[in-house]
């Protein structure tokens, strides 16, 4: 290298230093961006509470993954199910995920995305269950997709008052309910599994809870809100 080229890149490295330094110190943090948005108490609020996610499929999974991204770090995830590939176009699974099981996939993921820990139970929650899969928990989000699991769920959080957020869908329909002025749905349609579903319904109904989810450990208000793909509207439920 001759002597003018070592001279310009003495000088153009220079002039970089303080530059990186700022940019790889201020990277160092995964929440990054959230704490600017949030501040750092919030986020540190995040990342204490412990939350239980009911249901690991296209609302649960996504919330979880949405949740840990944003900065929560300690879950229990319930959910008894294998990965299907129709799975695959709402709910955060890959390919080779098909046949394993959902709450083992998400703590695998949530782990290697962010390090967060993911405690997963792949036992059905039952009458049997319920208290050893409940036991604990300090905030709980329903996403079962079946009425009598959201039943166990609503009695057994206002019992024991825990605080709980139910989240559903219903064609173009969600809503973002917390347990006191949640109503458990009809199991008529639990059954049916060819129902019409819009990944951006997920998606936006997912925004929401996180969202609501948020607020609640900041501030320890309670919102629910109805969520209408349609028109694109966010009401507040009362």
């Amino acid at each position: 290298m001759r002597k003018g080229d070592r001279e310009s890149q003495r000088v153009i490295s220079d002039l970089q230093v303080p530059f990186l330094s700022v940019t790889l110190s201020q990277n160092m943090s995964i929440f990054f961006h959230e704490k600017l948005h949030r501040t750092n108490e919030v986020v540190e609020r995040m990342h204490d509470t412990a939350v239980t996610i009911c249901g690991a499929g296209a609302l649960g999974a996504n919330i979880a993954e949405s949740l840990a991204r944003a900065g929560f770090q300690r879950f229990t995830l319930i959910d008894d199910d294998r990965v299907e590939e129709r799975n695959l176009s709402t709910q955060p699974y890959q390919r080779g995920d098909i046949g394993a099981m959902k709450a083992k996939m998400m703590a695998n993921m949530l782990y290697r995305a962010v390090g967060a820990q993911v405690d997963a139970r792949t036992q059905r929650l039952t009458d049997a269950t319920v208290k050893k899969l409940l036991g604990g928990s300090a905030l709980v989000v329903d996403a079962f997709d079946n009425s009598p699991s959201r039943q166990l769920v609503k009695t057994w959080c206002a019992e024991t008052g825990t605080p709980c957020l139910h989240a559903g869908l219903a064609s173009d329909y969600a809503e973002i309910i917390w347990n006191d002025h949640y109503r458990v749905p009809s199991p008529a349609n639990d059954d049916i599994c060819d129902y019409p579903l819009a990944r951006n319904l997920v998606t936006l109904a997912v925004s929401v809870a996180c969202e609501v989810l948020i607020d609640f450990v900041a501030t320890g208000a309670r919102r629910s809100y109805t969520v209408t793909l349609a028109d694109l509207a966010v009401r507040p439920f009362v």
